[in-house]
């Protein structure tokens, strides 16, 4: 039977995969997991219920799923305060904002409206590692945690959540951001009310697009994954920068005043350089993941910064941040930490600062995000093939070797299998366009012809 939790919480098309009683069972089941151990005999001792914050991005289905929720847990003998509708990060803060025990997350991210998702997070407001998740997992079904009287929960508004958040975003900032006219795409998600004010209260001038979210327009043609109306509002206002967050606003991409994209790549060059210019970039090191371009790393070692590589994934990125108490790492989709201030992606913050080196330094976007040459990168996914049989197969290996020898230092290749279908991922980065896809196409070839399931 397939992992429940993906890699990113549970996710499903909501009312089908994801249905009110699945989302009922998880909440029953975190709230036996999450409440044991050391924690819960303080709480015990304290004489008080475990709390904690609910929250959820606008899609229609997540009104029905956070009352499932907020069931599983009240009764379950959880206080739950219900923020609303507010940003993914911003759930993580207040979790640890107020000392929360846990808390969920109910969004499916930078999915269509009719997918939703439930993600946990634990004390301090940290995503839950996979062991913890797989426990959640084995307790549904099974007996539930049931008080009476006095010790079942009680369901709160959390009525300044959004108000605190705001707080917190404009006190990490370094500088205000008069002077700058930004165009805003909130993707009709949850950052549609937080980030504009946000930004306007730092000092920026702030037109807004895809601040009116209905319950069914979330992520439809706007935000991070559709850029295009964003760079046309740039160019139609004559606007320094736009930013796009994704559903949920963990995630910020840019596009320049000149409608250019700047990927998470080029934000973390810029946010690293100027954190390492005054000394804020913990051990000069930066994390990425394997699929950060090439030229982001010849631009860090240009500049004496050390990059971790991680596997392909947010919370890969996080663990290597803590493990070595980190500051700064993230993805090229946009999801970028900034350890300081947040214990997950959080597109607003990450935004704010990019804005912030711009009205600190007074140059544009396209100067900046200049610090890094990005590599034609590549990406061609081989369907239909014995993903398992990849790491021992010789000729495979040979040609990518002849491939590497080929590009030396002026390129890059990396072969991934993925972990949820047969289907092997070929990435080329060179110099040259032509070059990439040359070599992509060569090597996706030789996995196709090795590597064929039959029949």
């Amino acid at each position: 039977m397939p992992r429940l939790f993906g890699t990113d919480g549970v996710r499903g098309l909501a009312n089908r995969e994801l249905t009110a009683d699945l989302a009922l069972g998880l909440a029953q089941a975190a709230a036996a997991v999450l409440t044991q151990g050391r924690h819960a005999d303080e709480l015990r001792a304290a004489g008080r219920r475990p709390v904690a914050v609910v929250a959820r991005d606008p899609r229609v289905s997540g009104e029905f799923l956070t009352a499932a929720v907020s069931a599983g847990l009240a009764s379950s003998g959880v206080d739950v305060l219900d923020a609303g509708v507010i940003p993914t990060p911003a759930t993580a803060f207040l979790i640890d904002s107020i000392g929360a025990d846990f808390g969920v997350m109910i969004s499916a991210s930078h999915n269509p409206a009719p997918d939703n998702g439930i993600k946990f997070f634990s004390y301090g407001g940290t995503k839950l590692p996979d062991e913890v998740e797989d426990r959640i997992e084995s307790y549904l079904g099974r007996q539930k945690l049931a008080p009476i009287g006095g010790g079942v929960g009680r369901i709160r508004r959390f009525a300044d959540a959004e108000d605190r958040y705001v707080v917190h975003l404009l006190g990490t900032l370094p500088n205000r951001l008069d002077g700058i006219h930004v165009v805003l795409d909130c993707a009709h998600g949850a950052a549609a009310g937080v980030s504009p004010e946000t930004f306007r209260d730092a000092g920026a001038k702030v037109t807004v697009i895809g601040a009116d979210p209905d319950g069914m327009n979330i992520n439809d043609g706007v935000g991070s994954t559709h850029l295009d109306h964003l760079a046309a509002a740039v160019l139609e206002h004559g606007a320094d920068l736009g930013i796009a967050h994704d559903g949920d606003a963990d995630r910020c991409l840019a596009v320049d005043a000149d409608g250019n994209i700047v990927d998470g790549d080029m934000i973390m060059a810029i946010l690293a350089v100027a954190m390492h210019e005054r000394g804020a970039l913990t051990d000069d090191t930066l994390v990425v993941t394997v699929m950060s371009n090439l030229g982001l790393r010849r631009a860090m070692a240009d500049r004496g910064i050390r990059v971790v590589e991680t596997k392909v994934g947010d919370r890969y990125v996080l663990e290597a941040l803590a493990a070595e108490k980190l500051a700064l790492g993230g993805e090229q989709s946009g999801h970028v930490i900034m350890s300081e201030f947040a214990t997950t992606g959080d597109g607003v913050l990450t935004g704010l600062h990019l804005v912030a080196e711009m009205a600190r330094t007074g140059k544009s976007l396209a100067e900046l995000a200049s610090v890094m040459t990005v590599y034609p990168q590549v990406l061609v996914n081989v369907r239909g093939v014995d993903h398992h049989a990849l790491a021992d197969d010789e000729t495979i290996a040979a040609a990518v070797a002849a491939v590497e020898a080929e590009l030396g230092d002026t390129g890059r290749v990396l072969l991934r299998p993925s972990g949820t279908e047969p289907m092997v991922r070929v990435m080329v980065e060179a110099r040259s366009q032509d070059d990439a896809e040359r070599h992509a196409a060569s090597l996706a070839e030789t996995v196709r012809s090795q590597l064929a399931l039959e029949g």
